[in-house]
Formats: C-alpha cells, sequence, structure tokens
C-alpha cells in the first residue's frame, strides 16, 4: 500500500474507527491510540481489497479486536484512567453536538452500544454488522433490541444531563 492510499483512507475512514473505537473502549486516549494501531496494520497489510466499503469493514473489524485487547489487559483492569476524575466533574463531554445521543449511548452496555452505533450512525445492515463483529444475526438483532430497551429506560429515567 502507497502512503497516498493510506492518507486518502485515513481522511475517509478516520472518524468511523476513532468513533467505533471511543465506543468499545469509553477511553478517548484508548480511542485515538487503537485507531492509530489500526490504520498502522493497514499499512502493513499485504492483501487485497475489492473495494472501500470492504477496507472499511476490514478496519472496523480490526477495531474492534483492538478494542477487545485493551478490555482484557491486565493494566485496563487495574488501573484508573486520569480523565476519570475530570468525567465525574465535567460530564462526558464526546461530542458537543447538543442533538447527539452518543453521551447516553455511552452508557449503554459496550456489545449493544457497539451494534447500535454500527446499526444507526454507520448504517450498516444487520448482516453486515454480523460479519463485521464476527456473530450471528440473531446476535446483533438481539443486541440492537436490547440496546434500544437500555436506550429508552434510561431516557425515562431522565439519565441524560446533556441537552436531550
Amino acid at each position: 500500500m502507497t502512503g497516498s492510499e493510506l492518507e486518502r483512507y485515513v481522511r475517509q475512514y478516520y472518524s468511523s474507527v476513532y468513533s467505533v473505537a471511543l465506543c468499545g473502549c469509553k477511553n478517548p486516549s484508548d480511542a485515538c491510540d487503537i485507531a492509530q494501531e489500526v490504520f498502522l496494520k493497514l499499512y502493513l497489510h499485504n492483501g487485497k481489497f475489492n473495494e472501500d466499503e470492504h477496507v472499511k469493514a476490514w478496519l472496523l473489524r480490526c477495531t474492534m479486536n483492538k478494542c477487545k485487547d485493551i478490555l482484557r489487559s491486565h493494566w485496563n483492569r487495574y488501573s484508573l484512567p486520569l480523565e476519570a476524575a475530570s468525567e465525574k466533574t465535567s460530564g462526558m463531554n464526546y461530542n458537543k453536538d447538543e442533538n447527539s445521543l452518543i453521551p447516553i449511548l455511552m452508557k449503554v452496555s459496550r456489545k449493544c452500544r457497539i451494534a447500535l452505533y454500527l446499526y444507526y450512525y454507520e448504517e450498516y445492515t444487520v448482516n453486515e454488522i454480523a460479519e463485521i463483529l464476527g456473530i450471528s444475526v440473531f446476535a446483533v438483532r438481539a443486541r440492537i433490541k436490547r440496546g434500544k430497551n437500555q436506550l429508552r429506560l434510561l431516557l425515562e429515567k431522565g439519565e441524560n444531563d446533556h441537552g436531550l
């Protein structure tokens, strides 16, 4: 892969990769690191891609795998990020748009949050999400349904303090 091809893919897909990483690990610093690692992996990848959508799906799959690696790591289980203190005082501020559901989406369980994000924000079909996450179509549908129920409960309880 040439540097110009990589640059084009970074411009085209960085926000999607970063957003999925943020949904997966809930830490902006880790999400940034994951995005960089994923694009480095793309640069070093020797395989061929049929089309841009194939590249995007590959990037998101790698992103999810990196998120899993970080969440399973010993360091992650026994450490507290510095951002935790500021989040408690100022609230999560991942998206400045007042009408965005991203801040409340971060309160949904990780598996459901990722499925909801891919479905509603990235506009993937259930079949495509199943392929990206490596799970069955039925599992994706269940995660989306559970995630919608969790969102509804959060909104009904008034958990949203971010202008929605």
